[in-house]
């Protein structure tokens, strides 16, 4: 399939979303499309999936001029969208997710299971996914319900898929298998359009690129002529100076002391000291325990065993509540699933952890509400229209933004931070880098969860590599390398069946 977007503009009242842009997309390529949150991507990718209507332009498929496009006439050309927010109904089997507004039906003109359900293991094989097509989405993690996505658009027929940041929650050996999967798609004459904010992601899969910024089309090109570098320049408009951070030992006092905590299938004797303005990161594999023990640390999940004090104080684990009001605040991973409330405001969104923490009065005074939204916009540099609107007005990386100055208004003095800057731009990670670094500088104590190396060592003053459930390295500044971290995150160290174990490296 080639595609050609000419001239489209898209208008939100008196909002000009897109401007006059101009898209194309070969036959059999995989064509990046690059742009910071904001920058016109899902629009401009909602026009063509027929979910919205262009003011200005035209679209043609393979030459013909393609007129009131729906979402019903997209997928009977071909085009299938995998959405950066899931789509998926929690109270459905996999089976029916997949089949879901496509449902097969025999002669009777009852739904037919068997068939769907035969189908659906047939597509999950071929993309090589164990998943059981009875099981219920709910019961799945985040990572394996975006595969479940994935799978939705290879039942049917299709000549062009959109994959609008698919990787968010994959673990690197699922994002190996996906890009095998686009590489064969690609073979049959598939033409693919992959946006994403990972930039070695886009270097590796991709063909080409377009690059949107402020609603406009910026430049389109080969990824073999260009470096990371000129990307990111494209992207922002301007140079981002990415130098090192300068990290010195932090000599503050201890201000947490967790130990041996444990919760049973997950992690266990789990001990660390956090010291006053230390940034402190966790990292490990996928299944390593962390995102469990950032829950168990805010008091959302349950532990065995173990203590965590505060400032000399024991926290009441299991009672997010009042260790919110102890003095800890917590920004959740997968913001969609564990943190917006989708049908409250965007003002409200930002209040809500000030309204259960700090606010001790029977009314909600609305014009210190927008002062705080303001303060934090400030902050946060978050960028929406009218504060009254719906958070899911924004895009991903807006509303990540909204998500960090809930917390910040509370003025805690730990910061948990489960995958901060998942789904988000290369500006807007530079931003919450500068906003980290800032916190710790003013004392604030951080714990980083994160799986990305460049990430950590921006940011980190010292490093604990999580494996199977336990702590199996303290990395200081000095000792931080990738090759470290993955040496220990992937059990190195760990005897093996023959009694060996594989040498550090220097």
């Amino acid at each position: 399939m080639i595609l050609e977007m000419k001239g489209i503009s898209k208008f939100f009242g008196p909002v000009k979303a897109l401007d006059d842009v101009n898209f194309t997309v070969g036959d059999a390529e995989i064509h990046g499309l690059l742009g910071e949150n904001g920058a016109g991507k899902s629009t401009l990718m909602n026009i063509l999936g027929g979910a919205l209507q262009q003011n200005e332009g035209q679209i043609f498929i393979d030459g013909q001029l393609i007129e009131d496009m729906s979402i019903h006439k997209s997928n009977a050309l071909g085009i299938k969208f995998i959405h950066q927010e899931l789509n998926l109904v929690n109270d459905l089997a996999v089976f029916e997710n997949l089949f879901l507004g496509q449902e097969i039906v025999n002669r009777a003109g009852l739904l037919d299971r068997k068939t769907m359900i035969a189908r659906s293991k047939e597509v999950l094989e071929k993309i090589k996914v164990d998943i059981d097509p009875v099981e219920m989405v709910d019961n799945l993690e985040p990572s394996r319900k975006q595969l479940v996505e994935i799978a939705r658009s290879f039942l049917f027929e299709s000549k062009l898929i959109i994959m609008d940041e698919p990787t968010t929650a994959l673990t690197n050996k699922e994002i190996d298998i996906l890009f095998e999967i686009m590489r064969s798609l690609k073979a049959h004459g598939i033409s693919i359009i992959f946006i994403s904010h990972k930039m070695p992601e886009l270097f590796a899969i991709c063909d080409k690129y377009t690059v949107l910024r402020d609603g406009k089309f910026i430049e389109s090109g080969y990824f073999k002529d260009i470096n990371e570098q000129k990307a990111t320049n494209l992207l922002v408009g301007r140079s981002i100076v990415d130098s090192q951070l300068v990290k010195e030992d932090v000599r503050g006092k201890v201000v947490m002391q967790v130990e041996n905590l444990s919760c049973k299938g997950h992690f266990k004797d789990i001990s660390f000291d956090l010291r006053e303005g230390e940034v402190l990161a966790i990292t490990g594999l996928h299944g390593d325990g962390r995102g469990e023990l950032s829950e168990a640390l805010f008091g959302a999940r349950h532990v065995d065993t173990g203590t965590v004090t505060l400032n000399g104080k024991r926290l009441p684990l299991g009672h997010i509540r009042q260790i919110m009001k102890a003095g800890v605040g917590m920004v959740q991973r997968n913001r969609k699933e564990r943190s917006i409330i989708k049908d409250m405001s965007i003002l409200n969104n930002l209040s809500i952890a000030y309204f259960i923490a700090k606010h001790n009065r029977f009314f909600i005074n609305k014009r210190e509400e927008a002062e705080r939204f303001n303060r934090n916009q400030k902050v946060t540099n978050i960028r929406v229209g009218n504060m009254d609107d719906e958070i899911t007005s924004l895009s991903g990386g807006n509303q990540q933004k909204v998500m960090v100055s809930r917390w910040l208004e509370l003025n805690s003095d730990i910061y948990i931070l489960d995958n901060p800057t998942q789904g988000i731009d290369v500006g807007a990670k530079f931003e919450i880098y500068k906003l980290i670094s800032e916190l710790a500088h003013r004392g604030k104590s951080l714990i980083i969860f994160s799986s990305e190396f460049p990430e950590i060592y921006k940011i980190a003053d010292r490093c604990l590599v999580m494996y199977e459930g336990h702590i199996n390295a303290e990395l200081n500044r000095d000792q931080l390398t990738e090759v470290n971290v993955m040496y220990y995150a992937t059990g190195a160290n760990k005897e093996g069946i023959n009694g060996n174990k594989i040498k550090q490296p220097a």
